[in-house]
């Protein structure tokens, strides 16, 4: 049988033999190219035709005929969006419902141009008078209207498809009427009495889902989020007893699995649990799924969406209030599709699309062809690069055998910590400054590979140009006295480069390419021994980055910390960010725990559900790459390496602990101010730590005194990492 997958890429398929029939007159195609800086010779360029082609379209003599057409219509569309029609020349029309946080997605033909521009969600705003609709879609009379909070998005372009915006929040009153709180305030009348019946008026009359992120990736499904009195309404448990806890999901036996199977709708092999998708068969080109966020069950883990000193806050807020937060993190970051770091997995994907539909120029039809610049399929994996329990380790090792780094490739983030010499015992305070988003920031401009490994063995030269493992031998790297923009630096106060306990190391290790990389820059020689690379290599994290870029600093800036603050503005403004608006602060938290989770996914560990060495569910994923998150914690590590090394050059300033991104400084005074190097016109030192929002710079996480330090060293009976301990926010999470 045909996966749904298979059936989906083969419908959309189909639609590429479809041509555009309504395009933009001729004025307005001149318009809007003329509008984004273009001429005719690039747009022809694009789309292999002639300068004078474009010309007759733009006059009228003539008309684009597919495939082109298609292709023109799509490049059209783009243009609008970004360069919509003056009020005064736009054609008057009735009014029609204008839904915040919605989308507009490209058409489904692809383009022979680049990658789309990322649909962007229009800020909230009061809601027109609604065009006729059928009794279950209205508002229902009466209904409190939830209050739209500011937001700072551009207005874009409503898809008709999705005007209620991405997902609801399903709630039921008293009376036992359901209502749908959706973005915007809009509140819809829900007439289904059974969780069929929900599925069906939400692919019927809901209008709910998200535009795809790329042309060449697929709509998000809507997102239905059911309270506790929902769950009462439609006759599920209010909570998962400990067997199905343990399962994931209610028993098959239930009545309202049985009511799905009598509804002819399917589930997932994940069954009916705190994430369930239910759907029918594709119906020409559209999916027919809709998901379910089971708020009771847990499906919104606290840790990542919520606030830990406030385990019930996602239970207790308003339906208006969640949508409203959930709302805003879709059109940041994209509709949530499970935890955090299953959302971040899912928006690489959403990002770089392993397919497309081309067209076979021997018999015309559209096939399905990969891209080059995504993950496309599973690899053999390397012994090195896999955590413990993976299947190609067996009879390798004994089952609690430790694996050494010459077995192991162990990039992870720094966990260091070193006792303070007297000199630095003089100082009152500890200040700990961390990184922002700092995995994040690691794999933005980071060359990973996109193929199977090749193994090179017999002492094969080191290319920096080849993502993958290296088995070399880095202990002869002396940095006790460095040399960093002519100055000397004490390397023996600084954690080693290469390990992520800080110890020297001590023989041949596998290591990632952006460490071997770091080694040759400080100006030692690198002899690798063997190696497993990939050849088929490309930037494959970029637009992942620059979308949770956006998504952070446009959060931040909500909460009254922008880009231009510095020094004691920006501290301040830091301070008092999550009273200024506690949802926001709980997207801040989503949104790191986002890209610090999808980076972990890239190496899944098994977790529990089969026996030890036996192949779990993970691994069958295409996005599963280990060597992928070892370079981008080797990228992390060794990045912030450099910053201490700069640092300790400019002011000969060492750090005494490192967690993951948090680094502890003695100093003279509380403040990062009062420690972190400045030129002499007062701008941070060149390649050093800055404070600031971006991604990569630094704000203040916490101050201790020195003489706490030493107490908690006496207490636990020697140095251990105090960096985690010091936090001013102590709901902070461990990193980002």
């Amino acid at each position: 049988m045909p996966t749904e997958n298979e059936l989906f890429n083969a419908v959309d398929a189909l639609l590429e033999e479809v041509a555009q029939d309504d395009l933009p007159s001729p004025a307005e195609r001149k318009r809007l190219r003329e509008a984004a800086g273009l001429s005719q010779d690039q747009i022809a360029k694009a789309l292999k035709s002639r300068r004078e082609t474009i010309g007759n379209w733009e006059s009228g003599e003539t008309e684009p005929r597919p495939p082109k057409r298609a292709a023109y219509a799509r490049l059209l569309e783009g243009l609008a969006t970004r360069f919509p029609a003056p009020a005064d020349d736009a054609p008057a029309a009735a009014p029609a419902p204008v839904a915040p946080e919605a989308f507009t997605g490209p058409a489904p033909a692809p383009a022979p141009a680049a990658e789309a521009p990322t649909p962007q969600a229009p800020a909230a705003a009061a809601r027109p008078a609604p065009a006729a609709k059928p009794a279950a879609s209205s508002r229902r009379p009466g209904a409190k209207k939830a209050v739209a909070k500011k937001t700072t998005m551009p207005a874009a372009t409503v898809d008709p498809r999705f005007e209620n915006g991405p997902l609801a929040v399903i709630d039921a009153d008293t009376n036992g009427q359901v209502s749908a709180y959706c973005v915007g305030g809009l509140v819809l009348d829900v007439p289904a009495k059974t969780i069929p019946a929900l599925v069906d008026w939400t692919l019927t009359e809901a209008r709910l889902g998200q535009a795809r992120l790329h042309r060449n990736g697929r709509d998000a499904d809507p997102i239905l989020v059911l309270t506790a009195s929902a769950l009462e309404r439609f006759g599920l448990p209010a909570a998962l007893s400990e067997e199905e806890r343990h399962a994931g999901r209610i028993p098959a036996g239930h009545k309202v699995v049985k009511q799905i199977e009598r509804a002819g709708l399917q589930m997932t092999q994940r069954g009916f649990g705190p994430w369930a998708r239910l759907y029918r068969d594709p119906e020409g080109s559209r999916r027919r799924c809709v998901q379910l966020c089971i708020l009771p069950w847990h499906a919104l883990d606290v840790r990542e969406w919520g606030r830990k000193d406030d385990p019930e806050l996602l239970l207790t807020m308003h339906p208006a209030d969640l949508v409203q937060y959930l709302g805003l993190y879709a059109a940041r970051v994209m509709t949530p599709r499970g935890s955090t770091a299953t959302t971040g997995l899912e928006l690489m994907t959403a990002l770089r699309p392993p397919t497309r539909a081309e067209k076979n120029p021997a018999t015309g039809e559209f096939e399905r062809a990969y891209n080059e610049d995504a993950l496309t399929q599973l690899y053999p994996v390397v012994p090195c690069e896999v955590p413990d329990e993976h299947p190609i380790l067996k009879g390798r090792f004994a089952r609690h055998y430790l694996r050494t780094p010459a077995e192991m490739l162990m990039e992870e983030p720094y966990d260091w910590c070193r006792p303070l010499t007297d000199e630095e015992c003089a100082n009152p305070y500890l200040v700990v400054v961390d990184l922002n988003m700092s995995f994040a920031a690691a794999a933005n401009g980071l060359t990973v590979g996109l193929n199977g490994p090749t193994h090179l063995t017999g002492n094969p030269q080191f290319d920096p140009a080849l993502p993958g493992s290296w088995l070399v031998d880095l202990s002869h790297v002396d940095l006790s006295r460095a040399r960093v923009n002519g100055r000397t630096v004490d390397g023996s106060r600084l954690p080693s480069p290469f390990t992520p306990t800080g110890e020297h190391p001590k023989g041949p290790a596998w290591y990632a390419t952006p460490t071997v990389q770091y080694a040759v820059e400080l100006g030692f020689d690198v002899a690798p021994i063997e190696a497993y690379v990939r050849t088929q290599t490309g930037r494959y994290l970029d637009s992942w980055y620059k979308r949770l870029r956006d998504a952070y600093v446009e959060t931040m800036a909500d909460m009254g910390v922008t880009t231009d603050l510095q020094g004691q503005e920006f501290l301040e403004a830091m301070a008092r960010r999550k009273q200024a608006d506690p949802t926001m602060a709980l997207l801040e938290t989503a949104i790191k725990a986002t890209a610090k989770g999808a980076i972990g996914k890239l190496r899944q560990r098994s977790r529990g559900q089969v026996p030890y060495y036996e192949p779990y569910p993970a691994l069958d994923r295409w996005t599963w790459r280990p060597d992928i998150r070892a370079a981008v914690l080797a990228n992390q590590r060794t990045g912030l390496h450099r910053k201490l090394m700069k640092t300790a050059a400019a002011a000969d300033l060492y750090p005494v602990a490192i967690g993951t991104d948090a680094i502890v400084y003695p100093s003279p005074g509380p403040s990062p101010l009062d420690v972190l190097p400045y030129t002499p016109e007062s701008k941070p030192a060149p390649g050093t730590f800055r404070l600031g929002v971006s991604p990569g710079m630094v704000k203040h996480q916490g101050t201790q005194t020195v003489l706490w330090a030493e107490q908690q060293f006496e207490e636990r009976g020697g140095v251990f990492n105090i960096s985690n301990l010091i936090k001013t926010d102590q709901s902070a999470g461990e990193g980002e």
